[in-house]
């Protein structure tokens, strides 16, 4: 474990936000610098088959020593999400005592009565960042988890293991981690994600996800000579997201309930565009969602003709449940494993999505485990060590648990 904080801190050097406005595969170049500097940590370990192909991806192997054991993997993301991910500055708050954790040189604060969640890791070693940017535990905890993980079990060769395939992949921020994922080079049975967020966490549902872009094309003219001529846009998609259901959005939803995000608009007098993301773990109710959109659109455009409104709809990804619920035994190995190393399991959906959904459907029956980080996404991002130590002792343990399973 003393090698598990030096790798996190050295991992969050790399700059890895991915780009959605880039169609290239990586989206950014660092997250290929942070590629190539893994694969020579990879093999320095001693790592078989470490490979790093021109789209980023980077895989490799731990050869198991029990030859009837399943083969299973592990994945984890290098990109960092759509917030300022440069110059990392992180801090380590050795032994909490408990309060207000200020950020930086700043008036940024972590605030227990914002983040109730500070109470549970009293006397605990928390990274936090320095109140400018993200930390970058999504999800580079879960690459040093798992390599951390992997150099124990090669110093520990009398513990069973079945091989076990280590996957890392680009861009799964923006959606694409599983795009070129390269399952011929990554011959598990099956895999997890190591994406999750606080201690415990176990998920094999997450949601049906669509975006949609709600364009709409007025009529720009001088305004003191606009009337009977002029077509705001502005007011057209203002008028428009006016009337979505105001209780069905995230800040007022939780648990197994969806909802419609604006996620960004842009607008002129001329041209307005809104981007939303749609979401539901039920695939009729995720269904009634895209189709109550396209009627919202149709009546805009009926009461005003003399408009252009556009709608286009994306399918981005499935509740993986349904692939995952004939292999449930594979759940269940990541909650003995939990239990092993003295976790208590929570079972829960994900509200959001992870490249085990989409690999799920490819194949590879893929839920996802913590890696114990707390506000992903933005300048209060913080992680326990202990909780990701208590990651690593996981991933051991289902490792050793593992290499006794048998397909009945």
């Amino acid at each position: 474990m003393d090698t598990l904080l030096e790798r996190f801190l050295r991992y969050l050097t790399f700059h890895t936000r991915s780009d959605a406005t880039n169609p290239v595969c990586p989206s950014s170049e660092g997250q290929l610098v942070f590629a190539r500097a893994l694969f020579d940590e990879m093999t320095q370990l001693g790592l078989a088959h470490v490979t790093l192909d021109e789209h980023g991806y980077l895989t490799a192997c731990l050869p198991g020593n029990q030859p009837d054991a399943p083969a299973i993997g592990l994945i984890a993301h290098m990109d960092t999400a759509d917030y300022e991910a440069e110059q990392v500055v992180p801090q380590l708050i050795e032994n909490y005592q408990g309060g207000d954790i200020c950020l930086g040189k700043g008036d940024e604060v972590l605030a227990i009565r914002q983040y109730r969640c500070l109470k549970n890791y009293l006397g605990q070693d928390l990274i936090t960042t320095d109140g400018t940017t993200l930390l970058g535990a999504d999800d580079k905890a879960g690459i040093a988890e798992i390599l951390t993980a992997a150099q124990y079990l090669l110093a520990h060769p009398e513990i069973p293991r079945g091989d076990l395939w280590i996957g890392f992949t680009p861009d799964e921020e923006i959606g694409r981690g599983a795009d070129l994922f390269p399952l011929e080079r990554f011959p598990a049975k099956w895999a997890y994600t190591v994406d999750g967020g606080e201690l415990g966490e176990l998920e094999y549902e997450n949601f049906n996800a669509a975006s949609a872009t709600v364009r709409i094309t007025g009529n720009n003219v001088h305004p003191g000579t606009a009337k009977g001529s002029m077509i705001n846009s502005q007011t057209l998609a203002a008028r428009f997201h006016a009337e979505m259901p105001p209780e069905q959005t995230p800040e007022c939803t939780a648990g197994y309930e969806g909802f419609f995000h604006l996620a960004r608009m842009e607008g002129t007098v001329e041209e307005t565009t809104l981007h939303y993301l749609i979401r539901d773990f039920d695939d009729d109710c995720f269904a009634a969602r895209k189709a109550q959109l396209k009627e919202r659109v149709a009546s805009l455009q009926l009461d005003n003709p003399k408009a252009r409104i556009e709608l286009t709809l994306t399918d981005n990804y499935r509740n993986m449940r349904s692939q995952i619920a004939p292999h449930m035994h594979i759940v269940e190995l990541a909650r003995a494993a939990m239990e092993a190393a003295d976790v208590v399991p929570k079972i829960k959906p994900i509200r959001g999505g992870t490249d085990g959904a989409r690999l799920s459907f490819m194949g590879l029956p893929c839920p996802n485990i913590f890696t114990g980080g707390h506000n992903f996404h933005g300048k209060h991002e913080f992680i326990p060590l202990q909780s990701m130590e208590k990651a690593v002792a996981t991933l051991v343990a289902l490792v050793q648990l593992t290499s006794a399973w048998r397909e009945q």
